[in-house]
């Protein structure tokens, strides 16, 4: 997918709208209209689509600190069309992650999820994200709530279906840790406590 860098994409909509009404003053509308309607069309895509292409492609080399300068250069995300502003909240989200900021991260994850990305693979991917938080956070009820969820959803993305295996690898472990637990609680009662008294047996 082709991206036109956010800083190129401001200066041409300088040199459109502005040479474009030059253009019009000096020799005439139709001198200047081509100039002024590309301006106009690129500011159009701007205020609407946002910069959230260059965050994603700086995201993808896991540079932080150049993705989240390139969502700042976004006008407000509560004008973008609803699947940019979905990509805005989930970029914000991984930069807030990666930086080991859960609290913040979660709740961005959650803002994207509330406006509904359009494919299933970028769904799982939103829902693994949040599952393994709740997994961070010893919520495991909450964690299996997201991965029923992400179950039901048709994944083409072999990252995502790798990354699906390794989540259900660690359910699998909490399972197996749980049963564990309870195997062994149940051994606790016949098992003498330290300092405990032991009952002699009977004398013949």
């Amino acid at each position: 997918m082709f991206v036109i860098n956010p800083y190129l994409r401001i200066a041409l909509m300088g040199v459109g709208i502005v040479g474009g009404i030059i253009l019009w003053l000096a020799y005439g509308f139709w001198y200047g209209f081509p100039f002024l309607l590309a301006g106009i069309l690129l500011l159009v895509g701007y205020i609407f689509l946002g910069t959230v292409g260059s965050a994603a492609k700086a995201m993808q080399a896991m540079d932080f600190n150049r993705s989240e300068k390139m969502l700042d250069l976004t006008l407000t995300p509560k004008w973008l069309y609803s699947t940019n502003r979905a990509y805005y909240y989930m970029i914000k989200g991984s930069i807030a992650l990666g930086r080991k900021d859960m609290e913040k991260g979660e709740e961005y994850l959650k803002m994207a999820e509330e406006i509904d990305v359009p494919t299933d693979n970028e769904k799982a991917m939103l829902q693994l994200q949040l599952a393994n938080i709740a997994a961070s956070k010893n919520n495991w009820k909450k964690a299996d709530i997201h991965y029923r969820t992400l179950k039901n959803l048709k994944l083409t993305d072999p990252n995502v279906k790798e990354q699906l295996k390794q989540f259900e690898k660690v359910l699998a472990n909490r399972g197996q840790q749980k049963a564990a637990q309870r195997m062994g609680g149940g051994r606790s009662r016949n098992v003498m406590q330290p300092g405990g008294k032991r009952r002699r047996p009977k004398m013949r």
